[in-house]
């Protein structure tokens, strides 16, 4: 099954091709597991290879069940005592800014991660109380970061565009469907049996609390399949969840940025601009921020334009009032992503400012902005042969 993935997709690292090889096995004992880990299968840009990945889990998994978009009703009444795997493409148009009120989504699939968190409706002729289950697998692949609350109940591969010279086989229906399929069986065959014996395992796991949670069922499995894979699966875990913990500790500083920026502005006045430079040293002379120590040298305008990037956010040429021009960071480019990922009591906008910003001298409009012995699986416990 690992050497089949990798054959297909281009996935960010070997310890990321293990985690999807065990994700997949794990689908198929679902009844004996305590938490359902969720894949979250996310990149930068279309083409990294996201609904590829979709397409490969959906010839091997557990019963899946494929959406692009879905309700909550729909996926209330399809979760049972067997549940499906459920594979959401294009998840960033559920959760994304423009995707409106999908709370109630949310909240399933954070439920549904540990057994045992039905959600209650009013249902049928009678609008009688009702109990709908809510614990099953679920991959979601998506542009961006997915919610913090799924993404902290996932697996996560953060796809990339492939390299020149990577190369994979390409996906086609008539050839690839049967050979997955076979593979799909196989799993099935060995590990239906051992549903009770995966029920029992306590693996020793390399990590703590929800990320425990999440991993267990992956390090069951590979403790089944005995070899190299409970030694690969537990580096794995540790790989990528530190992984996580360094993303999460970016997106962490970024949001500190942000907030520092809007303190600066509300001293400045709410102008419409401030200089590059003029911004870099207020930020830097905070004793209480991290901005002198960042770096090697303290934060600088690459840093800074860096950091802000991915807000969309990036200096240009503005014309002040004494009518010399230099780079600069005009204030409007900022109202968006400080209403999203800093909301609080901003500073109220002064109509001058944000009437007649300084004016652009040059450019085009700022853009908007994862005990008992080994029962190893068909074909012994040599390892498959690493496939790229």
């Amino acid at each position: 099954m690992r050497a089949a993935i990798g054959r297909y997709v281009v996935l960010p690292s070997e310890e990321a091709l293990s985690a999807v090889t065990l994700w997949v096995a794990a689908s198929h004992i679902q009844p004996a597991l305590q938490h359902a880990p969720r894949l979250a299968v996310v990149g930068p840009t279309k083409g990294c290879g996201k609904s590829r990945v979709l397409d490969v889990l959906h010839e091997t998994v557990h019963q899946p069940m494929m959406t692009v978009n879905t309700s909550p009703a729909v996926v209330f009444r399809v979760i049972g005592k067997n549940p499906p795997t459920l594979l959401v493409d294009e998840a960033d148009t559920i959760f994304g800014p423009k995707a409106g009120d999908k709370e109630d989504l949310r909240g399933l699939l954070n439920a549904g991660h540990q057994r045992n968190r039905p959600a209650w409706r009013i249902s049928g002729p009678e609008h009688k109380p009702t109990a709908f289950p809510t614990f099953a697998m679920a991959a979601l692949a998506g542009i961006g970061d997915l919610p913090d609350t799924i993404m902290d109940r996932a697996v996560v591969l953060r796809m990339q565009k492939r390299k020149p010279g990577e190369r994979i086989a390409p996906f086609r229906s008539r050839y690839s469907v049967p050979e997955l399929n076979a593979l799909r069986d196989r799993l099935t065959a060995w590990l239906a049996p051992l549903r009770s014996t995966a029920g029992s395992l306590i693996p020793r796991m390399p990590v703590e609390d929800r990320a425990a949670d999440t991993w267990e069922p992956l390090v069951i499995v590979a403790d089944l399949a005995g070899g190299h894979w409970p030694s690969r699966a537990r580096a794995a875990c540790l790989a990528m969840t530190r992984n996580e913990v360094v993303q999460d500790e970016q997106t962490t500083l970024k949001t500190r940025l942000l907030r520092d920026i809007r303190r600066v502005f509300e001293q400045q006045g709410d102008t419409g601009a401030l200089r590059s430079h003029d911004l870099l040293a207020a930020l830097v002379q905070d004793a209480e921020a991290p901005w002198a120590e960042y770096g090697t040298k303290g934060l600088n305008a690459y840093h800074l334009a860096n950091l802000l990037r991915d807000f969309g956010i990036s200096p240009a040429n503005h014309r002040f009032e004494n009518g010399r021009q230099a780079k600069a960071y005009a204030r409007n480019q900022f109202l968006d992503a400080w209403a999203r990922y800093c909301p609080g009591p901003a500073p109220a906008a002064s109509a001058a400012s944000d009437a007649a910003p300084a004016r652009r001298a040059q450019g085009g409009p700022p853009t908007r902005p994862i005990g008992t012995p080994p029962v190893g699986p068909p074909g012994g416990p040599a390892g498959p042969r690493r496939t790229r």
